[in-house]
């Protein structure tokens, strides 16, 4: 069955008083509504109970078979630098294909080294922060998953690799995905927090190629030369596996192909490493 579509929501310019006041109702505590964060399809505040509430909206046809729970099920992982989770609630709104989900986690003070997915300067994270991001993505990697990651949404598949890199790469003729394990699977600079790390939403984890967050992490710091070889230097047993490689020209594509922007600051860069991940890739086969 084919869903319908759902009209086009931004959520900084939706008036959201009844969302916010059904959350509050259905977690019976308080937002502090002068604390919410409002991006384009979740809303954030502080609440009562010094803790934080993760408000999503999400057509159906973006939910699929795989159950729309990421922070919930995410909660059962060991030895990751991860918010706790506490209580969730999910609805349906009516007359649309869509849902609504708010989840409360424990309030983390430390803020996202990135405002947004890539940075532009050094943030200078102090060693322990590295320390701490190699455990966890150890720690993560080690364990299992009940569901596939969706990057951007999509869910990541031997076959969308093979048509990302094939739209914009064709002279790349082996894709084969020969290591899966579990990831973040939006592993930027603004989901990750400093000096303190800790990694924030987790509506899309679940089993993704090897060296996907590594991938995702330097590609948002290619911008900055420097960052970009001190992740690639950290994460170097995934990011030069096989996988690894094709995970970080997976991050390439994004951003040097068909959409790309000619003032994004990455990529040049971006066109610069794939020629090389091309290389090494060539020599591995």
């Amino acid at each position: 069955m084919t869903l319908p579509a759902h009209r086009t929501v931004d959520l900084r310019r939706e008036p959201l008083d009844e969302v916010l006041n059904r959350v509050e109702r259905s977690l019976q505590m308080c937002l502090a509504r002068e604390t919410v964060v409002r991006k384009r399809r979740t809303v954030g505040a502080r609440t009562d109970r010094n803790t934080w509430v993760r408000i999503e909206r999400r057509g159906l046809d973006r939910i699929g078979v795989q159950v729309w729970n990421g922070p919930e099920s995410a909660a059962v992982l060991s030895g990751v630098a991860m918010p706790c989770w506490y209580a969730g609630y999910a609805w349906r709104e009516p007359g649309e294909p869509v849902m609504w989900r708010a989840d409360e986690m424990e309030l983390i003070n430390a803020a996202p080294v990135g405002q947004a997915a890539l940075v532009l300067e050094d943030p200078r994270l102090p060693e322990s922060w590295w320390s701490a991001l190699n455990a966890s993505l150890d720690a993560l990697a080690a364990q299992s998953a009940p569901r596939i990651a969706t990057p951007d949404t999509e869910t990541i598949t031997q076959e969308l690799v093979t048509a990302t890199l094939g739209k914009v790469f064709p002279t790349i003729t082996d894709t084969t995905v020969e290591e899966w394990q579990p990831a973040h699977a939006d592993l930027t600079w603004a989901n990750v927090t400093g000096p303190e790390f800790c990694m924030i939403d987790w509506e899309d984890w679940g089993i993704a190629p090897r060296g996907l967050d590594a991938a995702t992490l330097w590609g948002h710091a290619l911008a900055v030369p420097a960052l970009a070889q001190r992740v690639w230097s950290e994460r170097q047993s995934d990011l030069e596996s096989t996988t690894g490689r094709l995970m970080a020209l997976f991050l390439c594509a994004k951003i040097a192909g068909p959409h790309a922007h000619p003032e994004d600051p990455r990529l040049e860069p971006a066109r610069k490493e794939s020629a090389r991940l091309i290389s090494e890739l060539r020599d591995c086969a």
